[in-house]
């Protein structure tokens, strides 16, 4: 990804392909989800083919001109409360930061609010790492509000953290 000028044309949003890999493990680095060589090939690989094709996953690409400018994960979740409504759940929202501002974010997650309506979705949740305070602005500008309290136990040793 090169940092260049966000292209004018119009954003496309699409599901993400094995090919896309290096693309998206340089979003989260850039964007700050990730500290820069965190990510390595093989392991992320392994998870795309382990973890990432399971029903209900989506792993959304925001492009322009051919150039990826951001991803999200969204995971449809079946549950039986809310009688038997399924929720929705954003993970790793990622904007190159030569597109922040610019409403691509924005867009990403119209995109994912729009998947999870149509999934039947009764609700969208997200959860943000305390320290990314400009995000939280930005999913409270969204319409977003704080609910609950998130928990998190470490389950394996990690230089980053969620």
């Amino acid at each position: 990804m090169t940092d260049t000028a966000i292209p004018t044309t119009v954003l496309t949003f699409r599901d993400a392909v094995a090919a896309d890999l290096p693309v998206l493990t340089a979003l989260y680095e850039t964007s700050g989800i990730d500290t820069p060589g965190f990510n390595q090939p093989s392991t992320v690989a392994a998870a795309w083919t382990r973890l990432m094709q399971q029903p209900g996953v989506r792993v959304r690409v925001a492009e322009a001109d051919g150039q990826a400018l951001g991803t999200l994960t969204l995971f449809v979740l079946p549950l039986l409360a809310h009688n038997g409504q399924a929720a929705a759940l954003v993970e790793d929202v990622a904007v190159h930061p030569s597109a922040q501002g610019s409403g691509v974010g924005r867009a990403l997650m119209d995109d994912a609010m729009a998947l999870a309506s149509a999934a039947g979705c009764y609700k969208l949740a997200l959860s943000s790492n305390q320290r990314r305070t400009a995000a939280h602005a930005f999913y409270e500008h969204l319409g977003f509000e704080r609910h609950g309290v998130s928990f998190v136990v470490p389950l394996q040793e990690t230089s980053d953290a969620a």
